[in-house]
């Protein structure tokens, strides 16, 4: 049995070469800024259409959409928790995030997936903390078989990559 592959990158999630790109949504699943924001101005104004077909979605959980002019087969569009100072079930909202997408990625028969560093930017979650519960999540979600061959954390800045690859170093032996 194979084990999936999670590598880190910095860059543009738009631009990665994976089956679909893992969005960080909002529960209105309605264009906001940072990530999300790229992702619409890369899919163009048919994903806000089909986005309000959709309707919402709630924190945790994740919504899956045609990719329109991304060049990928689908996005996933993930809501991450606000960050209240890490008491208010934060880190198991961030969990669910991660584990559904793969989960719907499967379900599709999505075998590469890239993701941002969900809820980091102006959901306030700490990046050290954000980028622990990613690799342990997507760790314990692809445990062979699984289905997924790659999972891709696209970092935005320096500093969000170099914590991934701290924790995706430490676990190279584990």
């Amino acid at each position: 049995m194979m084990r999936t592959r999670l590598e880190v990158v910095q860059g543009d999630i738009t631009r990665e070469r994976v089956d679909a790109i893992v969005n960080a949504a909002n529960t209105a699943l309605k264009r906001g800024g940072g990530v999300d924001g790229a992702i619409h101005r890369a899919a163009g104004p048919g994903l806000q259409v089909e986005l309000d077909r959709i309707g919402g979605c709630p924190t945790g959980d994740c919504r899956l959409s045609s990719a329109h002019d991304v060049p990928v087969q689908a996005l996933i569009h993930c809501v991450g928790p606000v960050w209240h100072g890490g008491n208010a079930g934060e880190a198991e909202l961030l969990s669910a995030c991660y584990r559904n997408a793969i989960a719907l990625a499967r379900r599709h028969g999505l075998d590469s997936l890239a993701f941002p560093a969900i809820s980091t930017g102006v959901y306030g979650y700490p990046a050290e903390d954000a980028a622990t519960v990613a690799v342990a999540t997507v760790r314990a979600a692809t445990t062979p078989p699984n289905g997924i061959n790659e999972v891709r954390f696209v970092c935005f800045d320096s500093e969000t990559t170099a914590i991934y690859q701290k924790l995706l170093e430490l676990d190279v032996d584990s």
